[in-house]
């Protein structure tokens, strides 16, 4: 009777450890499973972050190649006045590429009504970029042109209702006229001239003037 359970006892006792054995096994199954995922996951993450700074670094090299070149379809415009005036003024060109302006300059920035052409025209001669559409742009062209200028600064996007072109990028005696938004050639415009070698006044600040 005591051997009988003497056995009984071991028996239990042999279960109860496979059956620890075999939890113990399956939480390592588990946790390899878990630490695996985890790590694939982070090395994806890692690749996917990897992928848009080198794709960016590439995209921002390949801009400033562009406007290290000479951009086709630029137009140049010297002799230019730089006084300082509160009378109206008639310019050549439309948006200007410089003149006489008003004593004020425009902020630098994103307006969605036309600003105020004198003050721009100051705002070039700080070295600011002035990029303008038609107002009858559609309207995800026009975000695409608030995209390309995202935070920088130094540049100006308004409307011009009295321009020719559907989008025009504009420097103090530089001026490119381009129909479409997307149009390769405004991000090495934008890059080559913003406090670019033509402003009259590099340094100068393109805050603490009006807005429009």
């Amino acid at each position: 009777m005591t051997a009988t359970r003497r056995k009984t006892t071991e028996e239990r006792r042999a279960v109860l450890q496979a059956l620890q054995a075999k939890q113990r096994a399956a939480d390592r199954r588990r946790a390899w499973l878990i630490y695996g995922t985890g790590a694939l996951v982070v090395a994806a993450i890692i690749a996917s972050v990897t992928f848009v700074i080198v794709g960016e670094i590439r995209q921002r090299d390949a801009t400033r190649a562009a406007a290290a070149r000479p951009i086709e379809g630029e137009q140049t415009f010297s002799g230019q006045s730089r006084n300082h005036t509160t009378e109206p003024v008639t310019y050549p060109q439309t948006p200007s590429t410089g003149g006489d302006h008003a004593p004020v300059w425009t902020n630098c920035g994103t307006y969605t009504s036309p600003v105020e052409e004198t003050r721009a025209v100051h705002s070039l001669e700080h070295g600011a970029v002035w990029l303008s559409y038609r107002p009858d742009l559609p309207k995800d062209q026009v975000a695409k042109l608030t995209d390309l200028v995202g935070s920088r600064d130094y540049i100006l996007l308004s409307p011009v209702p009295e321009q020719k072109s559907a989008v025009m990028a504009t420097a103090w005696g530089k001026q490119l006229s381009v129909d479409s938004s997307g149009d390769p050639r405004l991000a090495p415009f934008l890059t080559k001239y913003r406090q670019g070698p033509q402003t009259p006044e590099p340094g100068a600040v393109c805050t603490g003037g009006v807005q429009g």
